[in-house]
């Protein structure tokens, strides 16, 4: 439906929403991003600053607090894996009330900040899970080997556990990103409609109480899918080998 409307004339699509374009036009592309608002670019902006943020410290967190709990042998380490994993069952929405709360008692309401910060709280056990999974998979005399030739904790993370993690972290990175990318009441109740919006929001605001120019609803849906499936592309060889790599090992 995006590919056939994006290129016809807003009284056709309203016409007949289903028909294929003839004669195609490029209109809705060129009106919306020389809008006088600059909706498609300020949505656009606050998108990949929020997701790069989050998916960045999402996956920085998520590797070592999963290598930690992958490699320790306790019974609290159970513990905080099964608290961290039932953060899994809870839909943000429940939890966004109190949420909001806690960010304006910190000042980080209506920020992006606050927006980043949420993001990472709520993902970090999925992200946990899948690098826990993956890394029972590694052999752990790897990192006694480099122990032994007097590399420290932190070194043996960075230089021998981490790169072999790559599948892994493109599963998270995918999945974190499209997530986070097409979140829609998060960033609408967190930032609020005067303080910026994301690609999603962007899409709301394109629609009016009393009237909505449709074109632009589908331009703009056209280009916010175009990164997404970019980035997804270039990640796609290291995707499934991520996501079974923890699940036939350990």
């Amino acid at each position: 439906m995006i590919l056939v409307n994006v290129f016809k004339r807003g009284e056709k699509i309203t016409q007949s929403p289903a028909s294929l374009p003839a004669p195609p036009t490029l209109d809705n592309i060129t009106g919306l991003l020389t809008r006088t608002d600059d909706l498609f670019w300020a949505s656009l902006t606050n998108s990949v600053v929020v997701t790069t943020l989050s998916i960045i410290l999402l996956t920085i967190l998520s590797a070592m607090l999963g290598h930690y709990l992958a490699r320790t042998r306790g019974r609290w380490a159970r513990v905080a894996t099964l608290l961290l994993l039932s953060g899994l069952m809870i839909p943000p929405q429940v939890i966004l009330m109190p949420v909001t709360q806690v960010l304006r008692a910190f000042g980080l309401m209506t920020t992006v900040q606050g927006l980043v910060l949420f993001n990472v709280g709520y993902y970090i056990p999925f992200g946990v899970f899948v690098f826990s999974g993956f890394l029972r998979g590694i052999p752990i005399e790897l990192e006694e080997a480099a122990a032994i030739d007097g590399a420290s904790r932190s070194r043996v993370f960075w230089r021998v556990v981490f790169p072999l993690l790559r599948p892994a972290t493109a599963s998270v990175l995918i999945f974190l990103g499209v997530w986070i990318w097409n979140d829609f009441i998060d960033p609408l109740v967190i930032l609020g409609p005067s303080q910026g919006t994301t690609i999603t929001t962007g899409i709301y605001r394109s629609i009016g109480q009393y009237q909505a120019d449709f074109g632009t609803v589908f331009a703009l849906m056209f280009l916010a899918t175009l990164p997404v499936l970019i980035f997804y592309l270039f990640l796609q060889k290291h995707f499934v080998k991520g996501l079974t790599g923890g699940a036939t090992k350990g």
